[in-house]
Order: C-alpha cells, then structure tokens, then sequence
C-alpha cells in the first residue's frame, strides 16, 4: 500500500487545515487507518484513527478540534481546526494491511 499525505503548512493559531491522505488501494479493504505526528525531539504520536466500519478515535490533545473522515474509497481527511502551537509536527497517515505502511508526512507549523 502506497500513502501520500498532502495539505499541510503554515497556520496561525486558532486557524485551521485540512489534511489529505491518498491510498494506493481501498482502505475499506485495510485493517486500520490513522493519522500519526511527531514533533522534533518527540516520538511519534497517534492522533485519530479511525476502522472500516467507520468508528473513530482521538488523542486527548486533539478531540474535540479534530476530525478524521474518509472521502472516497482511497482517501481519507484530518480537519483540524482550532490549531495550536503545540499541534506543529511533520503528520503521516498510517494503514495497516498485514504489514504498516506509511506515507511520506506533511508538516504543519502553527504561528502564535
């Protein structure tokens, strides 16, 4: 499975971004999906995921500000609104299918 994240950038706090992850192959046909980011000097954090079947869940530092959603069948979206300082990170979506693959990330800065 290939993954292309897309739609970051600079923001200034209290703004909001949409991020895009493209998929290769259907992910209704791949165990789980999600966003994952990692800020410089921290490790790698999941922030939402969401199944098949279409539940959903959230870091405690997002919920509330972001959404994750599938568009198409090989798309899926992270809205993030609200963005703080604290949100800057490189953001990769994640997928599993027998094996993780991950997509190249996409930074996204926050101004205060």
């Amino acid at each position: 499975v290939q993954l292309q994240a897309s739609g970051g950038g600079l923001v200034q706090a209290g703004g909001s971004l949409r991020l895009t992850c493209t998929a290769s192959k259907s992910l209704y046909s791949l165990v789980g999906t999600a966003w994952y980011r990692q800020a410089p000097g921290k490790e790698r954090e999941k922030v939402a995921e969401i199944t098949p079947e279409g539940t959903t869940t959230y870091s405690d530092s997002v919920k509330g500000r972001f959404t994750i959603s599938r568009g198409s069948a090989t798309t899926m979206t992270l809205q993030m609104n609200s963005l703080k300082p604290e949100d800057t990170a490189v953001y990769f979506c994640y997928a599993f299918a027998g094996a993780p693959y991950w997509g190249r990330g996409t930074q996204v800065t926050v101004s205060s």
